[in-house]
């Protein structure tokens, strides 16, 4: 299945290298835009490879109280940070590349600061779930988990821009990294609705048992909460 996806990707990737130099060669936007929904699918599948936060945007709403709009808002929001800061840092990849990237695709200070704050959010649900104090913002909260677990820049978005800077059409990458982002957030809306369907299930099977739903939620609360804390000390450690 690994390898199926990966091979998805690869033959998008040489055909949009085909298109990003037709269009550098004087090509005109209208056969580049014909290309452009194939990014919807580059980014969809190349969301469901290891990584992009998908476990821990599962963990956060298994462990949240957040309904589907919510959950959804947190997937989109999630995408939009993950592959619009592989998009910034390409374009400003000078004044940025020696201080946020360390090898090719990857952003070693990003990563450190994502998991550091994802890991403050999984210590204050784990406090939360002990002390029994309800948060009156989960909005915020959501909101917050999405733009931290986004930090991280999507590799793929950055090989594309570099790649469309390099031959002199940032624009092309540029539009290229919108639909990109597009797929990305249709899978992890699917991750998120999938989580939040599962979770909903489990509460209305404890229905009959309010006390029980109460210790549930505090449960899956914490555990989220210790997962994200775990997260982050792997980083560092």
């Amino acid at each position: 299945m690994l390898q199926w996806l990966i091979d998805i990707q690869r033959d998008i990737y040489l055909t949009l290298a085909d298109q990003i130099k037709a269009f550098a060669a004087g090509g005109s936007w209208t056969a580049f835009a014909a290309f452009l929904p194939m990014g919807i699918v580059f980014g969809a599948v190349h969301a469901m490879t290891p990584g992009h936060s998908k476990s821990v945007l599962a963990t956060y709403l298994a462990g949240s109280s957040s309904g589907m709009g919510r959950s959804l808002a947190v997937s989109l929001i999630l995408s939009f940070v993950h592959v619009g800061m592989a998009v910034l840092i390409a374009l400003l990849s000078l004044p940025l590349v020696s201080l946020a990237l360390g090898s090719v695709g990857r952003a070693p200070l990003l990563e450190d600061m994502s998991r550091g704050l994802l890991g403050l959010i999984g210590l204050w649900m784990l406090w939360r779930a002990a002390t029994r104090t309800r948060h009156a913002h989960k909005g915020e909260e959501g909101v917050a988990v999405g733009v931290m677990a986004g930090l991280i820049p999507c590799p793929l978005t950055l090989f594309v821009m570099n790649f469309a800077i390099s031959k002199g059409v940032p624009q092309a990458g540029i539009a290229f990294a919108v639909t990109m982002m597009t797929g990305v957030a249709l899978t992890l809306s699917a991750v998120a609705t999938t989580t939040v369907f599962f979770r909903s299930q489990l509460v209305r099977l404890l229905s009959t048992h309010p006390k029980l739903i109460e210790v549930a939620t505090r449960v899956l609360e914490a555990g989220a909460g210790l997962v994200l804390m775990a997260v982050a000390l792997n980083e560092f450690f």
